[in-house]
């Protein structure tokens, strides 16, 4: 693991010295129930962020989900210095070094987590919002470095779309999932296993079809296969397609990125 401290523009996003400000998943003066909202709904089983306490300006909480709960931590800091359960550290760099570990922690309570996943202030949202929850997803990793959003931010929908058969052409109602880069489909809502599982980064296109004579009907686009689905109403289909083409651009633009990235590199 290396030395030193985060070196990474998108991790601090400022001058990293003792700014609490320029740290990505420092979230100021958020409330405890507003972060148990966030993590409980766009978390996983190991997010965690960092906010102010009510208890005064030297003293900051750290709330990180455990499953289907919030825990709240006491981070008490004096000067420079930041002291967290056992440990104090000397300074912001070396608290946050800590973090890239994914250190164990306990609870009064017996609970037990690995802290995994800083969820971050700044989350790309999706163009719609009423049907939509937000959903970041971090790759983890043993350094600082390694703790980046390597991944477009995500939305989630379910519902039921009437979809044509690859072979027979005939039409049937499946359960959706719509979930990170995953497109999933079920025999019903209480079905366990998917019937398939369609990866949107292999994905070309989202639009509107109209060649199947049917309403309501868009078409997702693969190398292997163009899929042809159906909504209930003219809303519907307009939310998943919506849905459906940010994705597809975020994709795209993470993977520009990615090549930018890469060729800097060379």
């Amino acid at each position: 693991m290396s030395k030193g401290g985060p070196q990474n523009s998108d991790y601090f996003t400022g001058d990293p010295v003792d700014d609490l400000g320029t740290l990505s998943w420092y979230h100021g003066n958020l409330s405890r129930h507003a972060a148990e909202a966030l993590l409980l709904s766009n978390g996983k089983d190991g997010s965690y962020l960092l906010r102010n306490s009510h208890k005064g300006p030297s003293f900051l909480a750290l709330s990180a989900r455990a499953k289907d709960s919030v825990k709240h931590f006491q981070v008490l800091r004096r000067g420079h210095c930041y002291s967290f359960g056992f440990n104090i550290f000397p300074s912001l760099r070396d608290f946050v070094h800590h973090f890239a570990n994914e250190p164990l922690i306990g609870s009064e309570t017996g609970a037990l987590m690995v802290l995994t996943c800083p969820y971050p202030r700044a989350v790309a949202e999706p163009p719609i919002y009423e049907s939509v929850r937000v959903h970041t997803a971090m790759q983890t990793g043993r350094s600082e470095k390694d703790m980046l959003t390597t991944v477009p931010s995500f939305a989630t929908k379910e519902g039921y779309l009437v979809k044509q058969g690859a072979i027979i052409k005939n039409w049937k109602t499946r359960w959706f999932t719509l979930n990170r880069n995953e497109l999933k489909y079920f025999k019903d809502k209480k079905s366990e296993e998917p019937i398939r599982t369609l990866d949107l980064t292999t994905c070309s296109a989202a639009q509107f079809d109209y060649s199947k004579k049917r309403v309501n009907c868009f078409c997702l686009v693969f190398p292997e296969r163009t899929f042809y689905l159906c909504a209930q109403t003219g809303t519907e289909a307009d939310e998943w397609l919506t849905l459906l083409q940010w994705k597809l651009s975020q994709i795209r633009k993470y993977l520009r990125q990615k090549e930018v990235g890469e060729g800097h590199q060379m």
